[in-house]
């Protein structure tokens, strides 16, 4: 994957679960999304995260082949089936510093 282009994708996860679960499943689901987001990181899909703070929510910068490619990377999630998204695809900018 390091000489593959991939498109950059601004996407906003909101929580809207598990509700009414024990804590310790909820622990455990959340360290199971983070073991998975670290592997998503180290292979270069994950690459920012920013908390909205006060509330359930992150925004983050994610890289896929496309958007097929994104919706399985997402889907993948241990929290998936807890999740709202809002995915903004990017497209590269003449003026972005990080293109010098």
């Amino acid at each position: 994957m390091a000489n593959e282009k991939l498109a950059e994708f601004l996407v906003n996860i909101s929580f809207i679960g598990p509700v009414g679960w024990p804590e310790e499943d909820v622990a455990a689901l959340i360290a199971k999304e983070r073991a998975h987001a670290a592997v998503l990181a180290e292979q270069g899909h994950l690459v920012r995260m920013w908390r909205v703070p006060g509330r359930r929510e992150n925004w983050g910068l994610w890289r896929a082949r496309d958007a097929t490619h994104l919706h399985e990377i997402i889907t993948g999630l241990p929290f998936w089936p807890y999740m709202q998204l809002q995915v903004h695809p990017m497209a590269s900018h003449p003026v972005d510093p990080l293109r010098y």
